[in-house]
Formats: structure tokens, sequence, C-alpha cells
């Protein structure tokens, strides 16, 4: 009888659950998004393309086949990229092109794996976007945050003047429009034949004009001033401190800066995805969209420093000649090339294009960005590849990552159904003593039958 009880004990102990770990990538039967599609569906965007055409297979399903799991290894396993439209341009004379950060794989998956690729990507079923000499470019919907499309979203590139946008995301909503302030030495300290727009040490503006004249004429000793002024004890080192830390909140992680004008420093990157990031947050602002339409403003005389007041022009040709356009940014470096931000309104919807590294001819910066726009809104409303990840998103929480990779509509990670980890130990618990009250309860089986 003993033996028996004892042999009913240790099945008990024996059969109680061992903790479970719950993992957190899909499982082994989810397909990653670079898994190729049966030969009658779209294939995703990363396969490659016959060299003479863009055939719609090497077009981004839809998102909702995307796989939300696994983001790093999609990255990985990506295959040969598709090739970008692009329209020859003439050989310039730059200087080398810096060598960017190591690639971050889950950084190249910010808003879906689906954009984890050098090459195209757009929905399937859609117009060819315009061949252009950009290296880079990425357009998507100023509200509902999609992705219509890029090429090599993710891919690094130097910012030149577009990156005073990040300045103006970062500063905007810190400094009093109305204050007046003067611009000090160390603000006019900018490389010599780079833009300005003619503020002169120890003039007083007000923080509005020094604004336009960053927005309108690019100008550097502006950009220099207004990383100053809101960069508290620590001038503008702080300043551009602030806004390493806005790109980040915004998630714009492959952003890095170095100089709050977009002047050539080491180290300052960013990607086509993070400067739509920053224009979506800068277009969010009232102040800005009202600066980013100006088409001309006075920056006044200064009677101290004996120079007059002059007309500013706002140098972006967008809000001149693209019906429904709402303003950006231009920029140009001999190392960054041209590059641009533009945004425009057509039938209720608002799309921002975005590009780097591009060359003036046969199209300059601006009409490129435009070609893209056009492109943009001939994609349907619920056509999207990626999409912008919100403000915070990527840093609310620990687990906020996961679901920013995902793209829209795609299946997200379902809670575990079995047992939660912790809960195998009370099994062992509950086993044990079941086990002793078997022994227990033998014991006086075997003392009553021992008594006369």
């Amino acid at each position: 009888m003993r033996a028996a009880l004892l042999a009913a004990t240790a099945t008990v102990v024996l059969l109680a659950p061992a903790p479970v770990t719950v993992a957190s990538a899909a499982p082994a039967s989810t397909a990653p998004a670079t898994q190729a599609a049966p030969a009658t569906q779209a294939a995703p965007a990363t396969q490659a393309a016959p060299a003479t055409q863009a055939a719609p297979a090497t077009r981004a399903a839809p998102a909702t086949r995307a796989a939300s799991a696994a983001p790093v290894a999609a990255a990985a396993t990506e295959t040969a990229a598709v090739r970008c439209p692009r329209v020859p341009a003439p050989a310039v004379s730059r200087p080398p092109r810096p060598t960017p950060p190591p690639d971050v794989p889950e950084q190249r998956t910010v808003g879906g794996a689906g954009l984890a690729t050098s090459g195209l990507v757009v929905p399937a079923g859609v117009g060819a976007p315009p061949a252009i000499t950009a290296t880079s470019w990425l357009v998507a919907d100023l509200d509902t945050g999609q992705v219509l499309g890029g090429c090599g979203p993710h891919e690094y590139g130097t910012p030149a003047s577009v990156q005073k946008l990040l300045l103006a995301a970062t500063m905007m909503p810190r400094l009093d429009p109305k204050q007046m302030v003067t611009v000090t030495a160390a603000d006019m300290n900018i490389e010599p034949g780079s833009s300005a727009v003619g503020l002169v040490e120890g003039g007083r503006y007000t923080i509005e004009t020094i604004w336009l004249g960053l927005l309108l004429n690019s100008g550097n000793e502006a950009a220099n001033a207004l990383a100053r002024l809101g960069g508290g004890s620590d001038g503008a080192a702080g300043g551009v401190r602030a806004m390493n830390e806005q790109a980040h909140r915004l998630g714009a992680l492959q952003t890095h800066a170095v100089t709050p004008s977009g002047l050539d420093g080491k180290g300052q990157f960013t990607s086509a995805y993070d400067l739509a990031l920053i224009a979506r947050a800068c277009f969010a602002q009232p102040t800005f969209r009202r600066y980013a339409l100006t088409d001309q403003a006075t920056i006044p005389a200064q009677p101290a420093q004996r120079t007059k007041g002059f007309q500013i022009q706002n140098e972006n040709q967008l809000i001149y000649r693209f019906p429904g356009a709402l303003g950006g940014k231009t920029g140009f470096t001999d190392l960054a090339r041209h590059t641009y931000v533009g945004a425009a309104e057509r039938d209720g919807r608002r799309l921002v294009a975005t590009l780097l590294g591009a060359e003036p001819a046969p199209m300059r910066g601006w009409e490129q960005g435009a070609a893209l726009l056009d492109w943009g809104f001939s994609v349907p409303r619920d056509a999207a590849v990626g999409r912008l990840v919100e403000p915070g998103e990527l840093t609310a929480t620990p687990s906020a990552l996961p679901s920013a990779l995902a793209a829209p509509g795609a299946p997200r990670p379902a809670a575990a159904s079995g047992p939660h980890p912790g809960s195998g130990w009370l099994w062992l618990v509950t086993a044990v003593s079941a086990a002793a009250v078997l022994v227990l309860l033998g014991g006086l089986l075997w003392r009553r039958r021992q008594l006369p």
C-alpha cells in the first residue's frame, strides 16, 4: 500500500507543469515580411525586379499581409532591392560621401518591415513613381500617417538645410515669437559663403523675424540664434542637444544633428523617413504653417549698426508654382547635394514628400518634390506600405517598439493563451500539497487496518 501511495505521489509531482516562457516573436508558422508570396499574388517590394521594368510583382503586398513579428530577421533576410526609377544627372564634383553609422535592423523597420529596403517600395497595383535624381525619398500622408511609397526610406543621407525643420519642431513651441532679442557674435559664426539672411551682430529683432529669416531665406545665423535662445544655459550646444532629443521622441532614430543649421558636421545624418516624421511635427503647428506660406517679409533696419531694412522672399518655389502647396524647406551643401521637403493639399488630403541627395538637373529639388506629390495624390487613399510612428510611441514604454514596427493593418502578436510564466510554480506547490495529503490519508488507513 505504501509503495502504491509513493508511486502516486511521484506521478502527481512529475505531472506538474514547468514555468512557461512567453516568446515575443511570432510563431514559427508566421511568414516573415520578406518571404516570397505565391505566384498569383503580389510579392513583397524587396523582391528583385527585371532591370527593364518595374513589374507589379516588385511592389509591396497590401499592408494587411505584412508580418508584424521578427522585424530584425525580416531586415536581415532582405532580398535584392527593387531598382528605383531614376533619371540620369550630369556628373558633378563633390566631396567624398561620409561613412554612415552601422545599420541597426530595428531602426530600418520602424514604420513597417516593408520599409527596410534600399530600393523601391510602393503599393501593389499603383502607377510607377516619377524618375528623379534623388538617392532616397518618401511620400506620406500628414494626417493619417500612411506611407504611400519610398525609395530607400531608411537609407542614411546628409540633410543640409532641411535640418532647420528639426530646429523648428524643437524650438518653435519654446520661444515667444513676440520677444525682442539681440544677435550675438557667436550667432554670426557661420561658414563663409553659406546662406545668411542678413542679421547683424548687436541687432535687435523679434523671434518671429528670425524664424522668417530661417524658413524663407535659410539663414544660418538665424539658426544659430534660435538654437542658442532655446538651448537654455548651454546656449547653442544645448539647442542641438534638444534637437536630438526631439528627434528621438518623434521616432526619427536615424537622425543625429551636429549643427542647428544643417551645415555639414561629422556624424550628421538623417533619412527620408525621419524627415517625414519631423515635417509632420512642423506642419502640426499653426505658426509653422503660416511661416511656411509667407511669400515675403521685412528685416528691419538697425540704426545702431547703421544698416537699412530690406525685404526677403520665400525661396521655396513650390508655394508659387504648385496648386495647394503648404510649404516646406530647401537644402543644399556640396556634401549633401540638394535636399527637399515639401507638402501640399488636394481634395482634403495633405501629403508630404521628402528627398535626399538630388541633383538640380534635369529637375530642381522642389520640382522633384512636386513630381512625388503628384504621384502620391494618384495613390488610392487606402493604399500604404507602412506608417509614420506617433511622437513618443517608441519611447513611451518598453513594449512600444514592436507595435511601431508593424505595418498598418498587420496582425499584432496575440496575448499568450497558455498559463502565466509564474503559474508553473503554483502547480508544483499544489501537487506537493496533494501528495502530502495522500501520504497522510494512506498512513491513517494503514493504522486502522492494524487495530484489533
